[in-house]
């Protein structure tokens, strides 16, 4: 029987990798992220894929996705976190005091990477496949070793405590959580554009494989993560670098 993943991010990069890889299995697939027209176009990629529009940066956009999976679908087997980013990326305003700056850098990765996983899984938790529920979160290398953004990096860091608790919490529901930690990945969009050469010299050679992460290597990953074959398997991080970070 097909299940139902629920993918955040999935219209681009490594969310949009997931839903092809979950649905060339014949599972149900549902889109979420902010631009619809995105969406749209990536749903039109994949056979029987729905979406979603919503901020899950925000309380009011968790609950919409819970009514309409609730309404849809009844019961989620997969929810696998995509959605966040480069804060970066987004709009910055111009600020005098450096510590405006500073607030707003740290308040923007943490609404993109961390509340949009938190407020999704608690708004969707009670209607997690029980057993055999999976929920699967994308933290970063950067978690680790940190970044060219601090803010980042504790942004996804803060998924790890988070993921441990609601393992806990879960598992005697017959619910698994974990976390997949990626390295360089290209073909994303995370840094804007293309990556200058020289930058993308040096993050290959911090791999033990000699190339960069695809989103299929991630995809993959999160597909074995979500199937039966994995189910003594939670609360752990498993990182995809190619060995650019080692052990933990």
């Amino acid at each position: 029987m097909a299940r139902t993943v629920v993918i955040s991010g999935g219209g681009t990069g490594i969310g949009l990798a997931a839903a092809e890889a979950f649905a060339a299995d014949g599972e149900q697939v549902l889109l979420l992220g902010r631009r619809e027209e995105v969406l749209a176009r990536a749903a039109e990629r994949i056979p029987g894929a729905r979406y979603c529009a919503a901020d899950l940066s925000e309380p009011q956009g968790a609950r919409r996705v819970a009514v309409f999976a609730e309404r849809e679908y009844g019961t989620v087997d997969v929810l696998v976190h995509s959605a966040g980013g480069n804060g970066r990326l987004e709009q910055q305003p111009g600020f005098e005091d450096p510590l405006d700056a500073v607030a707003h850098d740290w308040t923007v990765n943490f609404r993109l990477n961390t509340l949009t996983a938190t407020l999704l899984t608690e708004a969707l938790k009670d209607h997690l496949a029980t057993p055999g529920g999976r929920v699967l979160f994308l933290s970063s290398i950067a978690a680790y070793r940190g970044s060219g953004s601090g803010a980042y990096a504790a942004s996804k860091a803060a998924l790890h405590p988070y993921t441990h608790e609601l393992a806990r919490q879960l598992g005697p529901r017959g619910i698994t959580v974990n976390l997949v930690a990626p390295g360089f990945i290209e073909e994303t969009g995370f840094f804007g554009g293309e990556i200058p050469g020289e930058r993308r010299q040096k993050l290959v050679a911090e791999t033990s494989t000699g190339r960069a992460g695809h989103p299929g290597d991630v995809a993959q990953t999160l597909r074995w993560l979500a199937s039966h074959a994995a189910g003594h398997i939670t609360s752990q991080v498993i990182q995809v670098n190619g060995g650019a970070e080692r052990g933990h």
